[in-house]
């Protein structure tokens, strides 16, 4: 029923915003009204008292049937809301009309025609404006999908042609290890290549980083050390795939790998409060141009993407203090289920 155009009318917020339209609607109407003052209060009252009844009953109605109207081509579904809505103001307007006028037989068809006109040119322009409204959503929705999907395809690890001349001097020496390292390969383009998932538990991501780790372990030896301080519970945290892994690369790719004697990445993730840190530390780069522009486009694809699915958030940093650079991710606390 997310593909309904109309909102749902059986949550509060939608309820009170209705309220609050026909409630301005019956102000305009009262102050058009008034004559000798601003406002004529006695037509704003039982105006006031009208519309809201009708309001609440059509939205209770529409609320019990939305399942159904879901279900309909907008025409039809359209035709059905206009129609309860104007039998539920026939209704009162037929009540109202007794309890004013207490002539048994006698009502005003002229002023109840009426009141039936302006309810279906009402209901006619709030439904369209609902429909735009839902239009509008959706476009937007698949313009974030296109957007995120752009984003994630550009991030392609760059290690490929080493891993592949590591992998080839290991086919001879250690088959068994040569294999594995090609499946930590497979995973890892698999990942980047499946664009579909905007969030994934942790658990998975991190396995990502491991697989990369692993790799990259077999190219560097000692040179490369690493310290994982992972808090428990964290691994149905919801995270944008292939977030973490870009930078535990970078750590390798720009901290480690450019050094003769290497150096150790740490990879820190904790809760607090109703957020979730992520921390990756590696020995400060050097200043090579080409490899800080790498850099910064690596954190500014992250950050995009993070400021589409989280807004503000979550938040990316980065820094250095003496021969230590850090780069720290804050999300909010959120389960993935799947």
């Amino acid at each position: 029923m997310q593909n309904f155009f109309v909102p749902d009318l059986c949550r509060v917020r939608s309820v009170f915003m209705l309220l609050i339209t026909s409630e301005l609607l019956v102000l305009v109407l009262a102050i058009v009204q008034a004559s000798d003052s601003w406002i004529d209060w006695n037509y704003f009252a039982l105006l006031s008292l009208f519309v809201q009844w009708t309001t609440l009953t059509s939205a209770a109605l529409i609320c019990l049937l939305r399942a159904r109207l879901a279900q309909m081509p907008v025409p039809r579904a359209t035709f059905f809301i206009a129609a309860i809505v104007l039998i539920d103001v026939l209704a009162f307007s037929l009540f109202a009309d007794s309890v004013l006028h207490p002539k048994p037989g006698i009502f005003d068809w002229q002023a109840i025609a009426k009141k039936l006109l302006m309810a279906l040119l009402i209901i006619l322009m709030i439904l369209r404006y609902f429909y735009l409204q839902h239009q509008w959503q959706k476009q937007r929705e698949a313009e974030m999908q296109a957007h995120l999907t752009a984003l994630q395809a550009r991030i392609q690890p760059h290690f490929l042609f080493n891993s592949m001349n590591t992998i080839a001097s290991l086919i001879a020496s250690d088959p068994e290890q040569a294999e594995e390292a090609v499946l930590d390969l497979s995973e890892l383009f698999r990942a980047s290549l499946r664009t579909g998932d905007q969030l994934i538990p942790m658990s998975k991501e991190l396995d990502l980083c491991q697989r990369y780790l692993a790799i990259e372990s077999l190219r560097l030896g000692p040179r490369l050390k690493l310290e994982w301080h992972i808090a428990d519970g964290l691994e149905h945290q919801a995270i944008p795939p292939l977030t973490l892994q870009p930078l535990v690369e970078n750590a390798v790719y720009h901290g480690i790998q450019p050094r003769p004697e290497g150096g150790k990445v740490r990879i820190e993730a904790e809760a607090r409060g109703k957020y979730v840190y992520l921390l990756v530390q590696n020995p400060k780069p050097d200043n090579n141009s080409s490899q800080h522009s790498g850099n910064q486009m690596a954190l500014g694809n992250i950050q995009a993407r993070l400021q589409a699915l989280f807004g503000d958030a979550a938040v990316l940093k980065h820094s250095h203090q003496g021969d230590v650079y850090t780069v720290t991710l804050r999300l909010p606390e959120t389960t993935q289920y799947s």
